[in-house]
């Protein structure tokens, strides 16, 4: 009786000890993730250019499906940050040219559009906070020509409901503040107005994960960078179990000739102004960056679908990891 007693408690052990090593599997809606990518970059939202209907229509959608989500608004106003910006000279002839502007653009009338936001949160454990990020806006209509940004941002802006769907049911230890945030494009306009206006302390922000075009990559590669500037987050990175994706460092080292430096490329840029930790989720430019053909029949699903859950693993170490330290 004692062998099969000691044989029983060794079978236990290695159960427990099997337990203990194997990570929880992060597992995503896949068809709801791709239905909204679907729909950001559908022609109807006219490639979500800064100021135009299109635009507006995007940030209602994206506003509704965190509703439907039961995610909270960060604002007691709502979920729709909204921000007038002036444009002013010669950027305002870039955004909005007349014909046969003057050598100073003394001729070039200032032109306020209302841009918008769109933030909610889920209240963690802590008043620290993380925040995601991702830009909704895009290129618009040229020369007749939808530019849809189907990786360029709405990969992203789709990911961040499908990150928001995962943690609903959960008590993190950080405020986690989702931000589809707009005018990327021409300036980080969102991001700005976003930080200067924040729903809680910005003091309070332990970390920016920021996602720019994570839906296109064959060789299954996908960029973190920001650990030039913050290399104390590195750890939570190795740690992710991914099998699907080989994870990448770098483009953040402003010394490193054979990469380009993404440090300044999207809206993470304003939170390193701030001395705010960020990592930078992100692919290399591929040949649609940027044309009327970054489409949603060009994203690969299996590497998007797969990027989504990495970055669901990664905000889960860091939730943990940032709580260590403090």
């Amino acid at each position: 009786m004692k062998k099969y007693f000691f044989l029983f408690s060794c079978i236990a052990l290695v159960l427990a000890c099997k337990t203990q090593i194997t990570p929880e599997t992060v597992s995503i809606d896949k068809e709801k993730l791709l239905y909204n990518l679907k729909v950001i970059s559908h022609d109807s939202m006219q490639g979500r250019f800064f100021g135009t209907e299109g635009n507006y229509k995007t940030q209602q959608y994206v506003a509704d499906q965190f509703k439907a989500l039961g995610i909270a608004p960060a604002f007691a106003s709502g979920s729709i940050q909204q921000f007038p910006h002036t444009f002013k000279g010669k950027f305002r002839q870039c955004i909005y040219p007349i014909a046969n502007p003057a050598e100073d653009y003394s001729n070039v009338p200032d032109t306020t559009v209302t841009g918008g936001n769109v933030v909610t949160m889920i209240k963690g454990k802590s008043d620290k906070a993380i925040v995601i990020t991702a830009h909704l806006d895009h290129l618009g209509i040229k020369n007749g020509e939808i530019f849809n940004g189907a990786d360029d941002d709405a990969s992203g802006t789709a990911a961040l409901l499908a990150i928001a769907d995962h943690f609903k049911n959960k008590f993190p230890n950080h405020t986690l503040i989702f931000a589809a945030v707009d005018a990327e494009e021409i300036g980080s306009l969102g991001a700005d107005y976003l930080l200067n206006n924040f729903p809680i302390a910005i003091e309070n922000i332990a970390l920016n994960i920021n996602m720019d075009m994570i839906g296109r990559n064959d060789a299954f590669q996908l960029y973190a960078a920001g650990l030039y500037h913050n290399p104390h987050l590195r750890q939570p990175l190795d740690n992710i179990k991914s099998a699907q994706i080989e994870l990448l460092y770098g483009h953040d080292d402003p010394n490193d000739v054979a990469k380009a430096d993404w440090t300044f490329s999207s809206d993470h840029r304003i939170f390193h102004k701030k001395q705010i930790p960020f990592i930078y989720f992100g692919v290399e430019d591929h040949k649609d960056y940027h044309r009327p053909t970054d489409t949603y029949d060009n994203i690969n699903t299996a590497f998007y679908v797969s990027a989504v859950e990495l970055i669901i693993e990664a905000i889960e170490n860091y939730d943990s990891f940032l709580m260590d330290e403090v």
